[in-house]
This record gives structure tokens, sequence and C-alpha cells, in this order.
């Protein structure tokens, strides 16, 4: 069973109702990624956008594994860094300049998902990058831009070239670094992540059997198939069928989350 940690008893009564229902969707986040096998010890990062002109947003505790983060534990910071709430943890510097540079760039970008999973790794080390080779790549290939890797993310100066890259798509692949996806909800990026995650595991075994093995698809399914769901039937699925699905089996797998 994860490690029960708050930062304090009392911070529901200290944020609003709307911030605490973004808490608890964003540490659910946290505790099925690690359920699904995509943490990478400490390190990545998922945040969520706090209502306010301040820009204020969630992002987790340095020094928590994923599986240990509650809604209280997650640390509310503004577009400088600087925590906007006394905390007794850290926060990454790296997870600031990324998910920083989205939050103040894209209105519509209110969660942020970056995750370094070894098949992520793998397709962002491919000069192709992903491919359109099975349906799920399929689906979210048209969503995916590209950032060429600039070393680790401590230079606040490479926040205008994410920014720039990613444009108005929903999806990122950081060039031999990992992945990224946005969304109006915590739901809806995480859905959209689940969908990259799968591609890109998906491409790296198949080309386990080597390049000229591949089933290309017909000329033109790619396309018809990224048409046949876009960004309004990911929203649909992951508001109104997937999340919820997704939060009951976080109350099962690992209760706790919501404290």
């Amino acid at each position: 069973m994860a490690t029960r940690l708050k930062t304090s008893d009392d911070v529901r009564d200290r944020v609003s109702e709307e911030e605490w229902a973004l808490r608890v969707d964003l540490a659910a986040a946290y505790r099925l990624a690690a359920r699904y096998g995509w943490d990478d010890l400490i390190f990545t990062h998922m945040s969520v956008r706090v209502p306010g002109p301040e820009h204020h947003f969630l992002i987790n505790p340095y020094n928590l594994m994923f599986d240990e983060i509650s809604a209280s534990s997650l640390v509310k910071i503004d577009v400088e860094g600087h925590p906007v709430m006394e905390t007794p943890y850290l926060t990454n510097p790296a997870g600031f300049t990324i998910h920083s540079a989205i939050h103040m760039s894209r209105e519509d970008a209110h969660a942020v998902i970056h995750l370094h999973t070894p098949h992520g790794q793998a397709v962002s080390s491919m000069a192709d990058g992903l491919m359109p080779i099975t349906q799920t790549a399929m689906i979210i290939r048209d969503e995916v831009a590209y950032h060429h890797y600039e070393g680790v993310a401590l230079d606040l100066d490479e926040r205008e070239r994410l920014v720039a890259d990613l444009g108005q798509k929903n999806a990122m692949i950081l060039r031999n670094h990992g992945t990224l996806t946005v969304g109006e909800t915590v739901g809806e990026a995480f859905l959209r992540m689940y969908y990259l995650e799968r591609a890109c595991e998906a491409q790296v075994l198949a080309l386990a059997g080597g390049v000229a093995l591949l089933n290309h698809p017909p000329q033109g399914t790619p396309e018809k198939v990224a048409g046949q769901v876009g960004n309004a039937g990911f929203r649909m699925l992951s508001q109104a069928l997937t999340w919820p699905a997704l939060l009951r089996k976080a109350d099962r797998e690992c209760p706790g989350f919501r404290d």
C-alpha cells in the first residue's frame, strides 16, 4: 500500500472546491501513471492550472514517488516557480520550465503530462518519429508535434521554442527525451497520453521484427482514422467515459490519492 503523505491536514479548508477537485484528479493521474508503469522514480511531471488570472498551477512534490502523491501533497506554484502556499516539499526546476511554458502560452492547455517511459524515449530517438502502423498511432499521430533535444530543461530560454514547436497541437515527442500531452482536463491529457504511449510501445515491438516485415496501411487510411476521432472525440471519451472509469480504478487499486 502506498505511503500516505500530506503537506497538512487543512489543505482542503484553504482552497476552493474547484481547486480541490483538480487536486483529486491530478493525484489520481499520478497514482494511475505508477500503476501503468509510466513513472520514472521521482522524475517527470503532470500539472494542472488552477482557475484564476495568476496562472498558478499544481505540480508534484519533487521528493515523492508517484504512488505516494495525494491531493493535499501537490505543490501550487506561480509562473516563476515559487510555491504560493506553505509546503514542506521541493519542486523540480526542469518540470517548472516545461510546464510553465505551456501553461503560460496555451489558455486551453489546463493539464500537461510529461513522461520518460522506455517506449516513448525509444520512439523519440527514431528518425521517423511516430509511424502510422497501428490504429492507435493513426488516431494520435496528427496531434503530435516534435521538439529537438536541448539538454536537461533548465534553461528558461527554451520555453519559447517549446511553445513554438507545440503550436496548437495537443501532443509532443521531445526528441531523445520523452513524450508530452495537454488537455482541457486532466482526464483528456491522460487519455491522449495513453494513446501516445500505447502507440510508441506497439511501434517498438513491431520494429523488433525488422522494418522490412512491417505491414503498412493502404494509402489514405491514416488520414481517415485520424478524422474519425479528432479533438472532439477525445474530449467526449475522456470526460464522459474514460476518466470516470479510471477514477473508479484508482479508488479500487490505489486508495489514498483523495487525501
